[in-house]
């Protein structure tokens, strides 16, 4: 069984702001003990051959992906050719699965985020191999459980991504997936259900570390921590949506 990471960004991200290279992310996930890794950059297929032979040598094997914003939703798009960022609507993702081997996962598809798939999904079930469980949820707070009630609903399979931003966000939530430690194969394996979810429930102090990191000033960070850390939620939401994403 192979541990996999199938949804993280990098630096090289386009869209969003994040604090370390592939190179690094490559390294943190091997120390982890991980033996695949997807870059998921927002809009933009990173070309993995500068990597290819630097993870080769930390005995990680990289997966080309990209999260693809369609009609307004987020979608992973693994293993495919760089004509992902052709793709805008769904009737393009159509033509680039009836045209090309590749993975098509949902992320985070009931979060209440305006990216989520939402209703998208019931509508385009068909062209979804799968289902993530994203590792930001806490005990009491999961929005990943209607995904999952629909996933086992229309036979398919669930992965566990860590929709990595920050390098200590890597080892709460990954995929096990039993294929050879090849890209094709183990999207192929996924397909098929040979998956299973490894995940652990954030702490609400884990959970604001996370979000603030992401979304706020520095005074609006502390004390949306110090408010998750005390278990107010609402308030370190709060904090969030009044601050717009760098």
């Amino acid at each position: 069984m192979l541990k996999v990471e199938l949804h993280a960004h990098t630096a090289d991200d386009p869209i969003d702001r994040i604090p370390y290279t592939t190179r690094a992310l490559i390294d943190h996930v091997a120390c982890a003990g991980y033996d695949a890794l997807a870059v998921t950059l927002h809009e933009r297929q990173l070309d993995l051959a500068p990597f290819a032979e630097y993870a080769a040598t930390r005995h990680v094997v990289l997966i080309p992906g990209v999260e693809r914003t369609i009609e307004g939703c987020h979608v992973l798009l693994l293993n495919f050719s760089r004509r992902t960022e052709d793709v805008r609507t769904f009737a393009d993702l159509a033509r680039l699965k009836a045209g090309a081997p590749g993975l098509v996962v949902a992320p985070h598809p009931f979060f209440p985020a305006g990216s989520s798939l939402g209703r998208r999904l019931e509508e385009h079930g068909p062209l979804f191999d799968a289902v993530e469980r994203n590792a930001m949820y806490t005990r009491s707070l999961d929005f990943n459980v209607r995904a999952e009630r629909w996933a086992v609903g229309h036979g398919k399979p669930i992965v566990g991504a860590g929709d990595i931003h920050r390098l200590y966000q890597v080892g709460t939530t990954w995929s096990l997936v039993d294929a050879e430690p090849d890209a094709g194969a183990i999207c192929r394996a996924i397909a098929a259900g040979r998956v299973s979810v490894e995940s652990r429930p954030l702490s609400w102090a884990e959970a604001g570390r996370t979000m603030a990191s992401m979304v706020l000033t520095p005074e609006k960070r502390r004390r949306s921590v110090a408010a998750a850390e005390k278990g107010v939620w609402a308030e370190a939401v709060r904090e969030s949506a009044e601050t717009p994403t760098a």
